[in-house]
């Protein structure tokens, strides 16, 4: 009883939420006015849809031409080769295209929840291809990662870095993805009137169909599709929820 009650409230909730779209974030091509070339940084193939597909179907939705750079192959089980293959699958199911997608396989930055990626390393590599495609805004993870991943974490290091010390481009901005606690994380669209009222600088809603084509691009990546994470694209609120903060100035903290 307790969980058809709940799937009872999830579903009144998604239709409050279809309602409440356009008031607080309006149609995708009103998003980010003015961003002409936005990119999403991502740590591994499967990120884009875990947690940024909200964010992504708004953009493609309203026709940017957004693209994606993966700084791993996500070999830690040495499933690199297919999960590239997934990754190309899965942004084309989100309205990427593959020429759009970008992946990064570097033997110093290997997929790892316990790796620190070398920070000047990875900012180089991140700043040739924002330089290299025009990028105007990069999404990527905030200083928690969302699921605390070490990867997430260094790729927040690396773009705070490239911020603070004023080597990206004139003009060009950085948006992060807020982490939540584990409560709100596993709450679904429960989380709506917390992340509405919470005040971030972009909030993003997924329609029902939106969060269709992100459960559609996660079963692009069948070698990740575990039992747990059928799990998490039913409770994950960012499988509908995505806010967003710009990252602005701020002395660079010295890491452990």
């Amino acid at each position: 009883m307790l969980a058809v009650a709940l799937v009872a409230v999830i579903t009144v909730l998604w239709w409050v939420c279809s309602s409440w779209r356009e008031a607080v974030c309006g149609r995708g091509a009103a998003l980010l006015p003015g961003v002409r070339a936005p990119l999403l940084l991502i740590a591994h193939p499967d990120d884009e849809c875990m947690f940024f597909a909200p964010t992504i179907l708004t953009l493609v939705q309203g026709q940017r031409p957004l693209s994606v750079l993966c700084c791993s192959t996500g070999n830690y089980y040495n499933q690199g080769e297919m999960r590239k293959r997934e990754l190309v699958q899965s942004c084309a199911a989100l309205g990427i295209a593959p020429s759009d997608v970008t992946l990064i396989d570097h033997s110093d930055l290997p997929d790892s929840p316990t790796v620190k990626w070398d920070e000047r390393l990875l900012s180089s590599l991140i700043l040739h291809h924002i330089k290299e495609k025009n990028v105007d805004l990069v999404i990527t993870f905030d200083e928690s990662g969302v699921s605390g991943h070490s990867n997430h974490i260094s790729l927040y290091r690396a773009i705070r870095s490239l911020h603070s010390s004023g080597q990206l481009p004139e003009g060009c901005s950085v948006l992060l993805l807020e982490s939540v606690n584990i409560f709100r994380k596993y709450i679904s669209v429960l989380d709506l009137p917390l992340s509405r009222f919470s005040g971030p600088d972009v909030l993003v809603i997924s329609s029902g169909s939106q969060y269709q084509q992100g459960k559609e691009a996660m079963q692009q990546h069948q070698s990740q599709l575990l039992w747990f994470r059928h799990v998490y694209l039913f409770f994950s609120r960012y499988m509908m929820i995505n806010s967003l903060n710009f990252l602005h100035d701020k002395k660079v903290e010295k890491e452990s």
